[in-house]
């Protein structure tokens, strides 16, 4: 049982570190499209997944074209605060992608207009926050979509 972990575009590498330490631990597999917001050989990257990273399933596309293309007919759900869909209500399958924006902007406008109807959103129960951290919001959906295939 493995989920696929995509980031389009991370910017901060603590955030790309904590998440591939996070897809080692789910068994899940982490895709990173680029243009990154720093290198992969940043230290800080290395830092967030310690000695973990060397073990990773990880796969980096060059442009979100690439990554769109070569997984077109695959399960995809989308994250997006400005989706009107909670989470709650996907059908987790197994071998299923996960796709998350970049830090700044989340996902941009053609991709959430292009896939409304599979994107979702964590809802946040007070009105000073406007988004989770991208690590946490990961963290949220992989382990919760682990429990429902455990069912």
């Amino acid at each position: 049982m493995a989920y696929n972990i995509v980031l389009i575009e991370p910017e901060i590498p603590n955030n790309t570190g904590n998440i591939g330490r996070l897809s080692l631990a789910s068994g899940s597999n982490l895709h990173l499209v680029k243009p990154f917001g720093f290198e992969l050989s940043d230290k800080r990257v290395k830092r967030a997944g310690l000695d973990y990273w060397k073990h990773l399933s990880i796969t980096i596309y060059e442009s979100k074209e690439e990554f769109f293309e070569i997984h077109k007919d695959k399960k995809i759900a989308f994250f997006s605060s400005h989706s009107e869909k909670s989470y709650w209500s996907i059908d987790y399958e197994d071998d299923m992608f996960f796709v998350f924006g970049k830090e700044s902007k989340g996902l941009s406008e053609n991709i959430i207009a292009n896939n409304l109807h599979r994107t979702y959103k964590i809802p946040i129960y007070n009105e000073h926050i406007r988004s989770l951290n991208l690590a946490n919001a990961v963290s949220i959906i992989v382990y919760d979509g682990l429990k429902a295939l455990r069912k």
